[in-house]
Formats: C-alpha cells, structure tokens, sequence
C-alpha cells in the first residue's frame, strides 16, 4: 500500500521513500507524491534517486489497487533501497493550474445554467476540454462564460482539500457533478475539493491553492458532440 502524499499536499516537489516491490521496470514505493493520473489529469514524470549518483527517470506513473507504480528507465532499484523522488515540477503545477481551471469552469456553468459535466482531459500543454449536458451553445453564450469564469480568477477563491468518511461525503448536496457517479462503491473515504463560495466536488487529482493561481482562462473554441453535448476547450497562458 501506497502512502499517497499527493492528496493532502500538491506542493510537495521532493520526497523520501523506500524500495518496497519492483516488477519488471516498474517500482512501488512507501510513499509517493507522483501522481498516478486519473480524472481526466495526466500523469507526473520525474526522477527517483538513490545512493550515490544513481538515478532513474520516471516516464510513467500509474495505480494498481493501493500500489502506486512508477515505470522508469535502465536497471531498477533493488527492494528496500532508499530513494528521493522529485518531481517534474513544471509539468506538475502547469496540470494543477488547468485542473483548478476546469473546476473554475464547471462551478460557473452548473451554479450558472445547471448543466452536468459528461467528460473532460487535461494535456500538460496548457489545453484542457470539457464537455457539458447543453442542448444549445453559441458565440455569446461562450463569451458570457469566459467572462464568468474569469471573473472567479479574479476573486482570489481559497481552495481547500479534505477527505471524508464516505457516509459523511455524500451528505453533501450536488457533490458528484459528472453525469455519472464514478466513484466505486467499495470506497470508504472520500477526497473533496472546495472552491470558497463556488465548488465542491468529490475529485483526486492536484490543484493550486487560491484561484488566482490559475491566471487567465480563454475558451479557444467550442463545438457540438451530441443533441445535448456540448464542448468547451480551454487555453491557460504559461
């Protein structure tokens, strides 16, 4: 099992750890602040450490159960050797930053016009879509978002992380906003993240801390994928 750092600190560049299985190239660690992906979000890549000047880039990270596996290049560490993790930061905090924004986004479009979110991917380029329940979506509407949206990253919204008992997690109105609930049922404990005053979702993934963060937002283009599906794609400045 994979003592998971990522959920309670999204800051966390470098970390300590220990060789706990190897299969093949792929090595499990105690503890982890590389992102597996899921949600929508990409992986983190990197680099584990060991003694001496070895190190082995991380070119994919992935979970498997309670195991967090990391795929890295040339012989692996051996079983019970230390390693320091440290993490492709630029990578990582550019996917935060997006990640933010499509909450950003889907906290204006369910409050505004009460759509569900159907499908979203984010891509480490500064590019991110999301797909929304709309019967219609035009030119004025999309401008009337982005302005919304913005208008959120303007107001500096805290964004706080907690991770709830399941029975106490689901007492909480509207917290899934996917058209389909795609938490497993087996789950005992729940992760939300909370936008002050505007979001609050059940989710996994690593965010910034203050909306501010996120920077401008543009809608660089929007197109029908169904009767009532509707697609935005969002652009982040570096």
């Amino acid at each position: 099992m994979t003592e998971l750092l990522y959920q309670t600190d999204s800051y966390l560049r470098e970390f300590t750890a220990t060789v706990e299985a190897v299969e093949g190239q792929n090595v499990a660690l105690d503890r982890t602040a590389f992102y597996p992906g899921g949600g929508g979000q990409p992986c983190d890549l990197g680099t584990l450490a060991g003694p001496g000047a070895a190190t082995w880039p991380v070119v994919k990270v992935q979970k498997s159960g309670a195991t967090v596996w990391h795929t890295v290049e040339g012989e692996p560490p051996a079983v019970g050797t230390p390693v320091t993790g440290r993490l492709d930061w630029e990578r990582r905090y550019g996917l935060m930053r997006l990640h933010t924004a499509l909450h950003i986004l889907c906290g204006v479009i369910y409050h505004e016009y009460g759509a569900l979110v159907t499908g979203g991917n984010m891509e480490p380029n500064g590019r991110a879509r999301m797909d929304f329940e709309f019967e219609r979506m035009q030119a004025d509407l999309v401008h009337e978002i982005e302005a919304k949206v913005n208008a959120e990253v303007a107001a500096a919204r805290p964004i706080r992380v907690a991770i709830l008992p399941r029975e106490e997690a689901f007492q909480i109105p509207d917290l899934i906003r996917t058209k389909i609930n795609l938490l497993p049922e087996g789950i005992r404990e729940v992760r939300t993240v909370a936008i002050e005053g505007l979001d609050l979702q059940a989710d996994g993934g690593t965010h910034v801390a203050n909306t501010r963060e996120v920077g401008p937002i543009r809608i660089v283009d929007y197109m029908s994928k169904g009767k009532i599906n509707k697609r935005l794609i969002i652009a982040l400045e570096s």
